[in-house]
């Protein structure tokens, strides 16, 4: 039985972070999840199980990876893809990709 104690501190575990960092040769890329979670209205399903899993795992998305990405329209090209609902990766590579470490 759930206790009110128990639902908060299971919420509070459940919180995701507002930020991810993801190592990359060609730059960090910080993902900003709450700007993505207010861009989908806060429906956790557009994205997760099935293009990511709901961790902090990489997502070995590497340079190789992004076409075969957008051809299958999945990963962060399921969106960042043309005719995407967002900026499309190709020539994009700033927008994501920090030369030097993470943004801030």
């Amino acid at each position: 039985m759930w206790t009110l104690t128990g639902v908060f501190l299971w919420a509070q575990a459940q919180k995701a972070p507002d930020t991810i960092v993801f190592k990359a040769k060609m730059g960090d890329v910080t993902y900003t999840h709450k700007k993505h979670v207010d861009a989908v209205k806060g429906d956790c399903k557009a994205c997760h199980d099935k293009l990511f899993p709901q961790s902090k795992a990489p997502i070995n998305f590497k340079a190789a990876m992004h076409k075969k990405a957008e051809a299958a329209k999945s990963s962060c090209a399921a969106c960042h893809v043309a005719g995407g609902t967002s900026f499309a990766s190709k020539g994009n590579c700033q927008k994501c990709h920090e030369k030097g470490g993470a943004k801030g």
